[in-house]
């Protein structure tokens, strides 16, 4: 071995160790800059002498270029999830029914991470690929973007061939960091950590994947040999013990218990950890710790017999309403919102919560200065579910809404018709039109990346827009010379609003903002009249005949076309070369008369996509559940929805059932 080829064995082995230390061990030996010179040094070194190229380098962690798409993996072992209980009485259920089949059985007691699940597969010692869960059968090959993670070993301490599973979570310090610099640049924030770990870690571009610094959690060993001489471990501790003398980053804070009285003491335990953790739970994870005990019970069809998760409900929190303030949003109706001291919850800093109207806030009693009890919905939507009139001092003061507009000065009226609203009478208020335009620019209806709450305003208040019709009239240049937008972000956005001009009629409808109309109405209407021109000569009566569109909606269409600066505004969305005709291929009927909910995140695709699908195939897709639902397909961390489908028994589906029922069904025509 030459002397070129020796320091470069040598820095890689160093710096292999040190990441060890620094993202695994969390005890570092050496500074941040002493490695940052070696990696330097190796960067150099092997671009000058490519023919040492070694794929389990630390320098290639972050080598892939961007990918065009997820290639599929077949997994060898089923990636099953568990079955959930949601109180102490159901797990002591859990625990009652495998005593009669394996009594004594002692469990492994873990803390469920909040993340997205993934493979790791080595060979000979090498990772060599890593693919997400999927539909537990099927999930997407995302070795790259897990490349990134300093905590995933490239070279097994042995060179040993297995396939381990994991928790791929964005730690929370980081996921702060990431949504404050998303809020400085007027990006939407990101809902919670969990959230982001699964967007960064589909990101086709692993660059952008390695800026998240995701980490991760090995928590099962799946197949291959976990010793040289191929003798198999008797017990679930035994894997991860052995596991992490091999490289990998366990599990932390787990416990093996016998007892229902043990394994509650330790959920409480866990749960009392839950705000000191760099990382988020949701849960616990309760599983027979005997390897041979588990063969024994088997599998279920989709989850094992011999393990299940408990899930913590919905966390709630104690702090001071500091105040009430009124935001106006883009249909005029005017929302009180409360001012908390910040507290975290749920995976975030929570100082803001809906308060919805001034009957709830009534209903409730809730006063300026209370101390109140706050929740998230589904884990995202902040909210306040109660006062504590006991704790009640005093300076407390009720609250009453405006009587004109807090954004032009206009009177308002209560709109006792739409829910208890306050509405503001002005529809050129500029709050409405900020909310309009944001509205029209968000994910679900133009997608126009970039464009934020932020540069929107700043586009209204240089005077460069005053409807989103103007959006499609802006110059790079003109944009560029806003504070904080350079050349090359105003030409990525200028490159946004264009590549919206293919979004569909549905897309559009639903960005139009008009009055109870949604994506699913939006698509109704796009499917109904073929063209936004056929849509504005729509009647009520016509519209009524649409199934499920009431009286009141119909008028709010009719009404929206009316007003001749909403026609002028199409016309002009039509010379900018939107699509305002449906290019949709008419829907069969193999759901005709169903109706869906998406809840969670689904394997192999977006909730947009399956809905599509589902549209496609004649069904209708549904925001919320009721006695009505046919089926809720639920993926990943479902929330409310699933919960409320349980209560009451709607049929509960998950992705890859979904697909089979158009496939099965088309195969009957």
């Amino acid at each position: 071995m030459g002397p070129v080829e020796e320091r470069i064995s040598k820095l890689r082995r160093t710096l292999l160790y040190h990441a060890k230390r620094y993202y695994v061990e969390d005890n570092p030996e050496i500074s941040d800059y002493e490695y940052d010179m070696m990696y330097a040094e190796l960067l150099r070194l092997e671009a000058e002498h490519p023919e040492l190229y070694d794929p389990a380098s630390p320098t290639q962690r972050v080598g892939g270029k961007p990918l065009d798409k997820f290639e599929k993996v077949t997994h060898t072992v089923q990636m099953n999830s568990l079955s959930d209980v949601f109180s102490f009485e159901e797990l002591e259920e859990f625990l009652a029914r495998v005593e009669q089949a394996v009594p004594s059985a002692a469990y492994s007691v873990e803390p469920k991470i909040d993340g997205l699940s993934v493979s790791l597969r080595y060979e000979k010692g090498v990772f060599v690929q890593g693919a997400t869960r999927g539909d537990g059968f099927v999930g997407e090959d995302v070795t790259q973007n897990l490349r990134t993670i300093f905590s995933i070993p490239m070279t097994l301490a042995e060179p040993l061939s297995l396939t381990v599973r994991g928790e791929v979570y964005m730690p929370r310090a980081v996921f702060e960091k990431l949504n404050l610099a998303r809020e400085a640049a007027g990006q939407a924030l990101l809902a919670n950590p969990r959230n982001a770990a699964a967007g960064s870690l589909r990101q086709l571009d692993p660059k952008i994947a390695a800026e998240r610094r995701l980490d991760i959690f090995v928590f099962n060993f799946q197949e291959g040999s976990l010793y040289a001489d191929g003798h198999a471990p008797a017990t679930h501790r035994e894997t991860l013990e052995r596991l992490s003398a091999l490289g990998f980053h366990v599990l932390e804070n787990y416990t093996v218990e016998t007892g229902a009285a043990a394994i509650i003491d330790h959920i409480r335990h866990l749960g009392d950890l839950r705000d000191s953790l760099a990382y988020d739970i949701d849960g616990v994870v309760i599983k027979i710790n005997d390897l041979a005990l588990r063969r024994t019970l088997g599998e279920g069809t989709n989850t094992p017999k011999w393990a299940v998760a408990y899930k913590f409900p919905p966390e709630q929190k104690q702090t001071k309403l500091e105040d009430i303030t009124v935001a106006v949003g883009r249909t005029g109706v005017l929302t009180p919102t409360a001012v908390l001291s910040p507290v975290r919850l749920a995976g975030t800093t929570v100082s803001r919560a809906t308060l919805h109207n001034l009957e709830l806030i009534r209903e409730r009693d809730i006063r300026i200065g209370d101390i109140v009890t706050v929740q998230k919905a589904g884990d995202i939507i902040p909210e306040v579910v109660r006062s504590h009139k006991d704790l009640r001092g005093e300076g407390t003061r009720e609250f009453f809404m405006p009587t004109h507009c807090p954004s032009c000065g206009e009177p308002v009226f209560y709109d006792a018709d739409e829910g208890a609203a306050t509405r503001c009478t002005n529809s050129r208020c500029p709050a409405q039109l900020s909310r309009g335009i944001e509205h029209f620019a968000s994910k679900d209806a133009m997608n126009i990346e970039g464009l934020g709450p932020q540069l929107v305003e700043a586009l209204l208040k240089n005077q460069l827009i005053s409807d989103a019709a103007d959006l499609y009239f802006l110059q790079a240049e003109q944009v560029a010379k806003i504070d904080r937008m350079g050349n090359k972000s105003a030409q990525n956005l200028i490159d946004a609003i264009e590549r919206s001009k293919s979004a569909g009629l549905e897309r559009l409808i639903y960005a139009l903002g008009i009055r109870n109309v949604g994506e699913v109405a939006g698509a109704a209407l796009a499917k109904r009249y073929g063209s936004l021109e056929a849509l504005q000569l729509a009647t009520v009566e016509e519209l009524c005949e649409i199934e499920d569109f009431g009286e009141i909606t119909a008028q709010c269409v009719v009404n929206f076309f009316s007003h001749k600066q909403n026609v002028e505004l199409c016309r002009r969305l039509s010379d900018a070369g939107l699509v305002t005709v449906s290019t949709a291929t008419p829907a069969d009927d193999l759901f005709a008369g169903l109706t869906f909910v998406l809840t969670g995140t689904l394997p192999t695709m977006s909730r947009d996509e399956a809905g599509e699908k589902i549209r496609a195939a004649g069904g209708k897709v549904s925001g919320s559940v009721s006695s009505k639902t046919s089926f809720v397909v639920a993926g990943d961390a479902a929330g409310s929805k699933l919960t409320k489908a349980r209560q009451l028994g709607v049929a509960v589906i998950d992705e890859e059932t979904l697909l089979s029922m158009i496939r099965e069904r088309r195969r009957e025509i």
